[in-house]
């Protein structure tokens, strides 16, 4: 689910200057958010703002042209009917380079968790309660009826800030795919909580842990991104791997209903992207 939402954030970001100014500020946003998790000290403050700083000048080179020439094979492909293999063919492109940044985030975090405290690790479990309180109420919260009505009105809004508008037809087809959908608030908040718990556990053996076992703390971290993503237990994994072939098929519907004029909002909005992160490579 997570690897699909960070594709579906590429297609909606609003505003082509929201991707250069975003990706600009993402060390100081990223330290912010880190902060506001684990309640930094003054030390752990200048460790991490170098790490983050050094993984978005890696970023910046080696990865940005691999994901500005996915989003021009996008465009181009827009113009026409798709297919859900092609869209998934494309998720696996981006399922390939968040491994490899995930690597790169790991070996940069790893001295950080080694010096995290107990209030630290305290701290995080608290923010993450309250965070699950506000997860709880968007989600959660309602009939069945309302709950789905505020998913409905999530995902078209996200479709209509890159294709425009969507038509009564295209609406109901995204409620029907949402009908249908292996994804539950129930599920979604059991795997949140089993996630959350699986770092948590990660990051109090690092804590435990001094400078000799930093192979050990980054081997137990890619594990924690590893299950992320796909559950240790088989159902999870079933789930998860339904919701990818979801994913694919429902984007693939909606995107050959669209009109001509929606198609080629579409394919405008990919290439001023492109164009974008090519901005951002240049030095």
């Amino acid at each position: 689910m997570l690897r699909w939402m960070v594709l579906m954030l590429v297609l909606w970001l609003q505003g082509c200057s929201a991707v250069k100014l975003g990706y600009q500020q993402l060390p100081n946003l990223s330290y912010w958010w880190l902060d506001s998790a684990l309640s930094f000290s003054d030390a752990q403050t200048a460790q991490t703002k170098d790490a983050l700083a050094q993984l978005h000048r890696w970023h910046q080179s080696e990865e940005l042209p691999a994901y500005a020439d996915l989003l021009k094979r996008l465009a181009a492909q827009s113009a026409e009917p798709v297919q859900a293999a092609q869209i998934c063919a494309a998720w696996s492109e981006l399922d390939k380079a968040m491994d490899r940044s995930l690597r790169k985030t790991i070996s940069l975090a790893a001295p950080v968790a080694l010096k995290l405290g107990p209030a630290q690790l305290s701290h995080l479990k608290q923010h993450w309660a309250d965070k699950n309180k506000e997860w709880d109420k968007e989600w959660l919260q309602g009939s069945d009826n309302e709950r789905l009505e505020r998913r409905l009105s999530k995902t078209v809004d996200r479709y209509s800030d890159f294709y425009g508008p969507l038509s009564s037809a295209q609406s109901a087809l995204v409620k029907a795919q949402l009908l249908q959908s292996a994804w539950t608030p129930e599920w979604g908040r059991q795997d949140r909580l089993r996630r959350h718990q699986d770092l948590l556990q990660a990051l109090q053996k690092a804590s435990q842990s001094n400078a000799s076992a930093l192979p050990q703390v980054e081997a137990d971290l890619w594990g924690v991104w590893e299950r992320w993503l796909a559950p240790p237990d088989a159902a999870g994994r079933a789930v998860m791997q339904k919701m990818i072939q979801q994913g694919c098929d429902n984007l693939a519907q909606l995107h050959n209903s669209a009109s001509p004029e929606q198609r080629l909002r579409a394919a405008r909005r990919l290439r001023a992207y492109e164009q974008d992160l090519r901005d951002l490579i240049r030095p």
